[in-house]
């Protein structure tokens, strides 16, 4: 597999949100002339080129809306019909770890879903794996491009072609319990790793838990992880990645030791809530909102489970896990979200592109459904940010530049499993070391990188 020439993501980050922060001030405008360029834009209600019924499937991950209408499930089916009368589109929503199988199986037998969801890179169901594997069709002739971030298209391609539509940009971070923080004595937000941990230590001499994660869904580990070697293994050496592919770098480097001990470091001082590994993630979130615990680490496509009603009202707020040391800045772990690709083997596939133009094409009540019930940060031109919950750690990142994808964008698929596995071994008390871990790593990403 080939690297993806890429710049830093930081660099190419600050500049996409300063570029939609430009655009935003002109929304109309912006949106007024994507809509001259696109004459499918149109919101009057028309069927497709052939009138005959047409049924889609779609199978994307997650879990349904807690509260309102769930955009995928029910919106995005029923606004459909409105604009092209003669199709059905069904969609199936399935929990993370069961949609990677379910998909692949079906993907690889040839029965795959008429639109799927895709991650960024080579993370699992990665855009270079499904387009090398011939089952994602080629995008390059949709006409909404010229309004989607350049580091967004390019994330989602390979060989040069774009191969699935980013919902935006996601963020790790930890969201908190600003009541928890107040009652705990703590008047400001960590800025590095040691004034995180003594935050943590006053949150547990209160008598509050400082964090709950739900490891019975081992993916949630990412979370905490991802944030930390923002700050202790891309700073110094940006090309970590790039190096790792020539064999330069090893997972076994002494950054990722020390990225996978601070980790450790919250389990082993009792700050992360015992039994953990007993929790699922639903579970864990729910400890989250009805306040018995002060922070939750996950990203910006959780703001509404985080924010869903519980039984402690409470004001929440979002902050970059400093895994820095004192003295240097924060690095924030962000990157290009999941978004849809249309399966190239489909019968439908010209349908799936008529959908595709009328839901990016900037304006089209479908549009506007999209990004109001979508958490990630748009990389649309002219969308506003609308969660200001965010707004901190995005200017921060835009006056700094000071961010990193998430590493498994950059490793093939299955290094992360092996990770949150061997992490697990930490999490259950076993001997299991950092340096176990690294070489759990390391082993499993030369077992499946190939050049």
């Amino acid at each position: 597999m080939k690297f993806l020439k890429r710049k830093t993501f930081a660099a190419v980050l600050a500049s996409t949100l300063l570029v939609l922060g430009a655009c935003s001030s002109n929304t109309t405008n912006s949106n007024s002339q994507g809509a001259s360029n696109n004459p499918g834009a149109s919101n009057e209600p028309a069927a497709t080129a052939s009138a005959d019924p047409v049924t889609l499937t779609m199978l994307v991950s997650g879990a349904k809306a807690a509260v309102g209408e769930d955009f995928e499930l029910e919106t995005l089916p029923r606004l459909v019909k409105e604009k092209f009368p003669n199709v059905t589109l069904e969609v199936q929503k399935l929990p993370d770890e069961q949609y990677y199988t379910s998909v692949k199986t079906k993907l690889a037998a040839g029965e795959g879903p008429d639109i799927f969801l895709v991650f960024p890179n080579m993370a699992n169901m990665g855009a270079i794996e499904v387009a090398k594997a011939g089952y994602a069709a080629d995008l390059s002739g949709m006409s909404f491009w010229d309004r989607v971030s350049e580091s967004a298209k390019n994330d989602m391609s390979y060989e040069g072609k774009p191969y699935a539509v980013a919902k935006g940009m996601d963020i790790l971070g930890a969201y908190y319990n600003k009541s928890l923080f107040e009652q705990a004595g703590i008047t400001e937000v960590p800025k590095d790793w040691p004034s995180f941990l003594a935050a943590a230590e006053k949150l547990k001499a209160a008598g509050i838990t400082p964090i709950v994660m739900g490891d019975k869904d081992p993916w949630v580990i990412q979370f905490g992880m991802y944030q930390l070697s923002a700050n202790s293994v891309y700073p110094s050496d940006p090309d970590f990645d790039k190096k790792l592919q020539t064999g330069e770098t090893a997972l076994t480097d002494e950054k990722w030791v020390k990225t996978i001990n601070q980790y450790k470091e919250l389990y082993d001082k009792g700050y992360v809530a015992s039994g953990s590994l007993g929790m699922a993630s639903a579970q864990a979130m729910q400890q989250f909102v009805d306040g018995k615990a002060a922070m939750i680490f996950t990203g910006t496509w959780d703001l509404p489970g985080v924010t869903a009603a519980g039984a402690s009202e409470f004001e929440r707020g979002f902050f970059s896990l400093p895994g820095n040391d004192a003295g240097q800045p924060v690095y924030t772990s962000a990157a290009t979200a999941a978004g849809y690709a249309l399966n190239a083997n489909s019968k439908n596939l010209e349908v799936g592109k008529q959908i595709f133009e009328y839901l990016y094409d900037g304006e089209s009540p479908l549009f506007q459904a999209w990004v109001e019930s979508n958490p990630s940060i748009s990389v649309f031109s002219g969308v506003e940010l609308k969660n200001a919950i965010f707004q901190d750690v995005l200017t921060n990142i835009q006056e700094t530049g000071n961010a990193f994808y998430f590493s498994n964008q950059m490793w093939p698929a299955g290094v992360s499993d092996v990770m949150q596995s061997k992490f697990s071994e930490i999490i259950g008390g076993k001997s299991t070391t950092a340096e176990d871990v690294a070489k759990a790593m390391q082993d499993k990403y030369t077992e499946l990188y190939k050049e």
